[in-house]
């Protein structure tokens, strides 16, 4: 597969996110399933694994230390800290985003515990706390990196001001958010701003949730606790709107000689160098079909009708609920749907 740079480190194209294994999507597979799906990732040739201190709330960096241990030189490591699962006074683990130094730190130190290993090669700032000034945060992390705990740093969902504050601070090698053709949010500011500053983007949701992979074609179907059920393009009448979109994606997926979700991988690699994307799943089928998006080549015709056919005017509905749009940085369209 096709290597890009991440940092120091290169990896490939097409990297594993790790989150489906243990959060968002209801109930999560059993362990087994989870370990088949790593092991087929890293032998399918995978050399970026992506996991976080809240999937989970930790249950994730365990599977994924467990799992992965004995393998760790063939990987490059990525986790997240600053929203982690925090026990109540009810005893209730609920998510809190807190970006104070000593809880970086702290975050730090059970990712290195539950991952099993003693350093971790990219740690990214899942959420901006707002609260708090982005460069005492990252002040925190570049404490790590000169400890010996973390070798390179990242942030997710921010903006490309915050992110240009934080560099100044310490030199930021990946900026993670949503990116696909119905998530065109990065397209506004950070894409450029991740090319200017040499830091790699990693798009995480490439098939937008399952959408664009044509997996999912009823919202009355979603697990009690899917996330998704409180985000509004999967509203029932949003999602009826957007699933008119499939058909002709799914015409130009057959023109292109792959599957839907190969496509909009494939759309996302052909973006630009410096995108790495990290599609996730709980299938090792599914495990296999993303990885062949790496070698699906689309000529400029065909990439301009699909950003013509799918784009931030053509989706019905926003990313986030207003509560959760509130939690994240990253820049939005006037005119968002």
């Amino acid at each position: 597969m096709q290597t890009r740079a991440l940092g120091p480190f290169q990896v490939t194209a097409v990297g594993l996110g790790c989150m489906n294994l243990s959060h968002a999507y209801g109930k999560p597979p059993p362990p087994e399933q989870g370990e088949r799906v790593l092991l087929a990732a890293l032998d399918a040739g995978i050399t970026l694994f992506d996991t976080a201190a809240l999937y989970g709330f930790g249950a994730n960096e365990t599977l994924v230390g467990k799992v992965m241990k004995p393998h760790r030189r063939q990987f490059t490591l990525a986790s997240k800290g600053g929203m982690a699962g925090v026990p109540g006074d009810d005893g209730v683990v609920r998510r809190v985003i807190d970006g104070r130094p000593d809880t970086v730190r702290k975050n730090c130190e059970d990712s290195l515990r539950r991952l099993q290993t003693d350093v971790i090669d990219l740690y990214y700032l899942h959420r901006w706390d707002k609260q708090v000034p982005i460069e005492d945060s990252v002040g925190a992390m570049s404490d790590l990196v000169r400890a010996g705990k973390v070798r390179s740093i990242g942030l997710s969902e921010v903006s490309a001001a915050t992110l240009r504050k934080a560099h100044a601070v310490h030199p930021i090698s990946a900026v993670q958010t949503e990116y696909s053709l119905w998530t065109r949010n990065p397209e506004i500011a950070v894409l450029d701003a991740c090319r200017e500053i040499g830091a790699a983007f990693v798009a995480f949701s490439p098939v937008a949730r399952g959408f664009l992979a044509d997996a999912l074609h009823d919202v009355s179907t979603l697990d009690a606790k899917d996330i998704r059920r409180s985000m509004p393009r999967f509203t029932p009448e949003n999602y009826a709107a957007n699933l008119k979109l499939l058909p002709g994606f799914k015409s130009l997926a057959q023109e292109a000689g792959c599957t839907p979700a190969q496509l909009a991988i494939a759309w996302l690699l052909h973006k630009a160098p410096h995108i790495i994307v990290i599609p996730g799943t709980t299938s090792v089928e599914h495990l296999h079909d993303d990885v062949g998006a790496a070698s699906v080549k689309l000529d400029a015709t065909l990439i301009a009708r699909l950003d013509a056919l799918i784009n931030e005017k053509t989706v019905k509905g926003q990313r986030y609920s207003a509560q959760s749009a509130s939690e994240v940085d990253t820049e939005e369209f006037a005119s968002a749907a």
